[in-house]
């Protein structure tokens, strides 16, 4: 199978490169990579009925999954059940690259569209409206207890 999008999204300072669009190929899951600078604190704490993969191919990075903070290096994997509350960070000096499995795919478009959101500064409620439209739930700060 050939790659579907080869353009960088930016998402503030994250950056999310797609390699297979589930939603466009009919695939069972979608494949990204994606770049965490350091000191990047993103997304917001959510959940969605996805499965969740992630592979660590350069650097560090901390997930908080559920109520357990997990610290994910080069060679570690990370796993999110649907309807987990997650989020990540990068407090670490050097960015992280990680490759990023969801089954089924949300697709690139969303996170095109959560960029767009963006760009036009912080407004948290096209945002949640953006992220509801694609099925994820945003978890209010007290409530995600991650992060």
């Amino acid at each position: 199978m050939s790659t579907v999008d080869q353009d960088v999204i930016a998402i503030g300072a994250l950056q999310i490169r797609y390699l297979i669009d589930g939603t466009r190929t009919g695939a069972a899951a979608g494949m990204f990579e994606l770049t965490i600078p350091p000191g990047a604190q993103s997304p917001p704490a959510h959940s969605h009925d996805n499965e969740e993969y992630l592979y660590c191919l350069e650097g560090a990075m901390r997930c908080f999954v559920g109520d357990e903070v997990r610290a994910l290096a080069t060679g570690d994997t990370n796993y999110t059940p649907p309807g987990v509350i997650h989020a990540f960070d990068n407090p670490h000096g050097t960015s992280a690259r990680v490759l990023v499995i969801n089954s089924p795919d949300i697709g690139a478009q969303y996170f095109r569209d959560i960029s767009a959101v963006l760009a036009s500064g912080p407004d948290p409620a096209r945002m949640g409206a953006v992220m509801r439209r694609y099925g994820l739930r945003l978890v209010p700060p007290k409530a995600a207890g991650v992060g």
